[in-house]
């Protein structure tokens, strides 16, 4: 009853929440995935998304669809591999932000092990500038990582905004330095505080410094400064620091899969993750 292409169009939209997104990520002209969804929406008999010129949302029946279409697709390539007689083999080495820890990432990577138990599956968990350059080395097969908004490489997973946070009882003197916990650099997230503090002339000092994301929580859970994170992805004991703070905004970034170029294959180990993260609605 519903076919497969339309589906993936239906997914790539529902996670992007963008045809124009969808359609770069899927290799095909917008008007395609229009049609793909269009068809879907026809197929079920009710409006998935809600559409203006300047926003996409998941109607109530788009949000149920999601997990059918997913659970549809899998068993779908499972039983694809079943009667072609293909199963992936080798070695496959994954690169994944430590921000994806507090995403579904662990459930979708026991699920790929589970499906294709004959490749070596290697994890490297690392900054995402640092992950970008192992990846340009050659060290890495495949990535998700966070990425600017203005970065063109990769696949788009999902937008977010960074946001600063903080422990519930910190209180930020504006007359002293802001007190700042930081990943070391690479970091893509301390690049963008400390540029946007310095786009203020907002003075700054680096309280704490730890290349973990634990680290870094645990920091700002005992009220040592502030943190750039993740909007949607904000750990358990800790705020947003409030705008009356007077912190500069920070920006956008993009959550998103590079492949290495050289060891691409679209039948391979890394492809096979690589559509299981954006089947598998890896955000939060």
């Amino acid at each position: 009853m519903y076919d497969p292409a339309q589906l993936r169009a239906f997914l790539a939209v529902a996670q992007t929440l963008s045809f124009t997104q969808a359609a770069r990520r899927l290799g095909l002209r917008q008007s395609t995935v229009s049609q793909h969804v269009r068809r879907l929406e026809d197929a079920t008999g009710r409006a998935l998304f809600t559409r203006d010129t300047h926003s996409v949302e998941l109607t109530e029946d788009g949000e149920a669809m999601l997990g059918f279409a997913r659970r549809i697709l899998q068993v779908h390539e499972q039983a694809t591999a079943f009667f072609t007689g293909t199963r992936l083999r080798g070695r496959l080495r994954f690169g994944a932000s430590e921000d994806f820890v507090l995403t579904r990432l662990p459930e979708i990577l026991e699920r790929f092990r589970h499906d294709h138990p004959e490749v070596d599956l290697e994890l490297t968990v690392e900054l995402s500038g640092t992950l970008h350059e192992q990846l340009a080395a050659g060290k890495l097969d495949l990535v998700l990582a966070k990425r600017r908004a203005e970065d063109p490489r990769g696949r788009l997973v999902w937008h977010d905004r960074l946001v600063w946070i903080g422990g519930e009882r910190l209180r930020l003197d504006p007359e002293r330095p802001v007190p700042l916990i930081v990943y070391p650099p690479p970091g893509i997230t301390r690049a963008m505080a400390l540029e946007a503090l310095q786009r203020e002339g907002r003075e700054w000092r680096i309280a704490c410094t730890s290349g973990s994301l634990n680290g870094l929580i645990a920091a700002a859970r005992a009220g040592l400064g502030v943190m750039a994170h993740s909007r949607g992805l904000i750990p358990p004991g800790l705020v947003r620091v409030p705008d009356r703070a007077g912190l500069p905004e920070l920006g956008k970034v993009d959550f998103v899969l590079l492949h290495n170029p050289r060891r691409a294959s679209p039948h391979g180990p890394a492809e096979a993750l690589a559509a299981a993260v954006l089947a598998g609605r890896v955000r939060p």
